[in-house]
């Protein structure tokens, strides 16, 4: 039987998650479509800028958020020797605020998939404490883990977490 949850169906769970229980909701969005469900078609174009991420929550909560984006399918889906390719960390986000009031660790890179269909996945973890993430970024943006990430910084499993799809754009449907 097919799971109707799309984090397993889209085998986010598994190749780049362990399982957990989402305990908070939060929104993705780019100029001109929010991520509301998983799986969703975003054209690299239109990734090309940084995310408005939100938390939801209450501003008046001390709970602070680590959000992670990376792509499991670089640089392509049949041969991602590349898992993960690491797009964004952000840091010390407050609940009910955005990404933008975190600290960023590593910059935002837009997706730029080179063959067949990436999915990109923001995760999102709770920290216990303010700058438990070391403001030092990963070696390198090839072969990131977000689990390992996850354990080396005491972040546990995630509290959250939304992914799209997006593909390289033929020069022929550029053009329309």
């Amino acid at each position: 039987m097919e799971s109707t949850d799309p984090l397993v169906a889209g085998k986010v769970i598994g190749d780049v998650l362990d399982m957990f229980v989402p305990v908070v909701e939060f929104t993705v969005e780019y100029a001109s479509k929010q991520i509301s469900n998983n799986g969703v078609e975003i054209k690299p174009d239109a990734a090309a800028q940084k995310p408005r991420v939100h938390i939801q929550g209450s501003r008046d909560s001390n709970n602070l958020y680590t959000l992670v984006m990376a792509d499991p399918d670089a640089p392509s889906p049949s041969e991602p020797t590349f898992r993960e390719w690491l797009h964004w960390i952000v840091t010390d986000i407050p609940e009910g605020g955005d990404a933008s009031e975190g600290r960023e660790v590593v910059e935002y890179m837009g997706p730029k998939p080179p063959a067949g269909k990436h999915r990109y996945v923001f995760t999102l973890f709770r920290q216990t404490e303010a700058e438990q993430v070391p403001h030092k970024p990963p070696e390198g943006r090839s072969n990131f883990k977000t689990r390992q990430f996850a354990s080396d910084n005491g972040l546990g499993l995630p509290v959250a977490a939304l992914y799209f799809n997006s593909q390289k754009e033929d020069a022929a449907n550029k053009k329309r």
